[in-house]
């Protein structure tokens, strides 16, 4: 008997087996949805099947065995598509759904040569075929699986970032209002305004989070552009940095025409992310400058800071968000977005989003620059 003939005949006994095997796939088989699963394993079986009965050339079946076949229907979800998301729906992890595509793929293929007794050429053709259907659908499942993931992570992460927004609103302006007061005495006043610099912080990081989340999940980064003096937005993002880090010297220069067309608040923003990296990487007494040069067409924005190279490696990715830091050039962060490491992606989309682009150069004797180039209008 064929291995299609003998997968479309002995379905259910099959099924059954892998039914069995996914029942032990605890905690995530308490919740898992047997019908389903079967609907999705019938299906997947059929597509199997009818596949090991097309004729097949050596570029497809060298795709296939890749998990790169083209789909039947691009509009439509495959069986094994549906079965990824529903796996991850359900709870399962990757290597339990993985291990069930193994219990799957011995099943049938002990089943079947157990009724075959022997082979012969043929029936080594369709092992070789169905093993590359199951690679195929695997790949699928695992792709879906993944995605839905990734996305209910970054949803997850938005839903967090919004809700913690109104605690941390409380905090701050019960602090601020305790320290307008002036009727604290030490010790309360110094706690008070450690509390009020922490929950700015907080609020700060959580704003990073929600615009990371916005940007990954597709709506990316809103803009408003108004009328700007970009001078007046370098200058107040380095006064700001000053009162931050008294300990720093931070100097802004500016030149050339600085009016355009740009979110104030958005530039702002980045710079402030910009200012607090070169603060953070910096060597200590060294100064940090921020100049503003205005050209016929944009305004070039360069932040400077004295410090350790950055390697080369490390460039190619700088503006990847959750990046692995570099603890031989960092010390302990300082900027509000720091223990998240999404300053640089944040400032970076930013910039994308005004039709803008940020370079960045690093040696070791003449430190990091980043470069923020902006059209004065889209």
């Amino acid at each position: 008997m064929r291995l299609s003939e003998f997968i479309v005949t002995h379905r259910e006994p099959i099924l059954a087996e892998w039914e069995a095997f996914a029942r032990t796939c605890a905690p995530a088989s308490g919740a898992m949805d047997i019908e389903a699963l079967r609907d999705h394993a019938n299906e997947m079986l059929t597509v199997i099947a009818a596949d090991l009965e097309t004729p097949q050339g050596r570029a497809a079946q060298a795709e296939k065995s890749k998990g790169n076949a083209e789909p039947l229907d691009p509009e439509s979800a495959t069986a094994a598509e549906e079965h990824g998301a529903g796996r991850a729906e359900s709870g399962f992890t990757v290597e339990q759904m993985i291990s069930e595509y193994r219990a799957l793929r011995a099943s049938v293929v002990r089943l079947w040569t157990k009724g075959q007794g022997h082979l012969v050429a043929a029936d080594i053709d369709d092992l070789t075929r169905f093993h590359e259907a199951i690679d195929q659908s695997l790949a699928e499942s695992v792709s879906r699986y993944t995605e839905d993931l990734d996305r209910s992570k970054e949803m997850f992460l938005a839903i967090l970032g919004h809700d913690l927004r109104t605690p941390l609103g409380a905090v701050f302006t019960s602090a601020r209002f305790m320290l307008d007061t002036g009727e604290l005495r030490e010790p309360h006043l110094t706690l008070t305004s450690r509390i009020a610099s922490s929950a700015t912080r907080m609020v700060h990081m959580v704003g990073d989070l929600l615009d990371f989340t916005r940007s990954r999940l597709g709506g990316g980064i809103p803009v408003a552009r108004a009328p700007v003096d970009m001078g007046t937005v370098v200058r107040d993002v380095v006064d700001e940095s000053a009162a931050a880090h008294p300990h720093r010297t931070l100097r802004a220069e500016v030149r050339g025409e600085q009016h355009g067309e740009w979110d104030a608040a958005r530039i702002s923003q980045a710079l402030a992310n910009l200012v607090g990296n070169a603060l953070e990487h910096g060597a200590e007494g060294t100064v940090v400058t921020v100049e503003s040069d205005g050209g016929e067409r944009e305004v070039a924005i360069r932040v400077h800071n004295d410090g350790p190279e950055i390697s080369a490696d490390r460039l190619d990715g700088i503006f990847n968000p959750m990046k692995p830091r570099d603890e031989r050039a960092s010390r302990v962060a300082t900027g509000p977005s720091g223990n998240l490491g999404l300053g640089l992606y944040i400032a970076e989309r930013i910039v994308n989003a005004h039709r803008g682009r940020i370079e960045v150069e690093s040696s070791a004797g003449g430190g990091t620059t980043f470069t923020v180039h902006l059209p004065r209008r889209e």
